[in-house]
């Protein structure tokens, strides 16, 4: 073969190895846009059968199109925000292991790490909180329930009804005969 032949060859061999890189990539763009903000979800607990998705907001509590473009707009901010908690509680969460686990461990650093978790923690709640009430907002009253039930395990930890006879009472734990920082059962001073 003479020199422009061998040339024409590799430049047809490099134009359909660059077609076949963009119809992956363009494949691999739709296929992502197409499971969008149904397929994304924040999962606290991986045991849980009902993570908060699109698609089971779709498919159990029957969200029309109205109101799945409200929940991805309410999902979206909310998801940014908790997953950068939750990093950054784990982050701490590391950090509070290593410290506790040191030859000499510093109390005064282990006090203001828990206190970052805590502060997180608190942080977590309060958008979670502002997640269902724009949520609730756009439900009518029989997604309602099924909201009620989708959220439940995000407040509910397991440790109610353990040790010391915690129950629910008027959407408030009490423990009879256990005085907390509220006073006792769960009531303020």
């Amino acid at each position: 073969m003479n020199r422009t032949t061998t040339i024409k060859i590799l430049w047809w061999i490099i134009a359909l190895l660059v077609i076949l890189d963009l119809t992956i990539i363009g494949t691999i763009l739709v296929r992502n846009r197409a499971m969008g903000e149904e397929e994304i979800a924040i999962v606290l607990d991986e045991e849980l059968p009902n993570p908060l998705t699109g698609r089971f907001f779709r498919q159990h509590l029957g969200f029309d199109d109205i109101q799945m473009a409200q929940f991805r707009e309410a999902h979206r901010t909310f998801r940014y925000v908790a997953n950068d908690l939750i990093f950054e509680m784990d982050s701490l969460k590391n950090e509070l292991f290593v410290e506790l686990n040191s030859l000499s461990p510093d109390t005064q650093r282990l006090n203001i790490l828990s206190e970052h978790v805590g502060s997180h923690h608190a942080d977590l709640k309060k958008i979670t909180n502002d997640f269902y009430l724009n949520l609730r907002t756009i439900c009518d009253s029989s997604q309602c329930l099924l909201l009620q039930q989708a959220f439940i395990p995000l407040f509910r930890d397991g440790t109610l009804n353990r040790g010391r006879g915690y129950r629910w009472s008027d959407s408030t734990a009490t423990a009879p005969g256990y005085r907390h920082r509220y006073g006792r059962g769960g009531k303020s001073e």
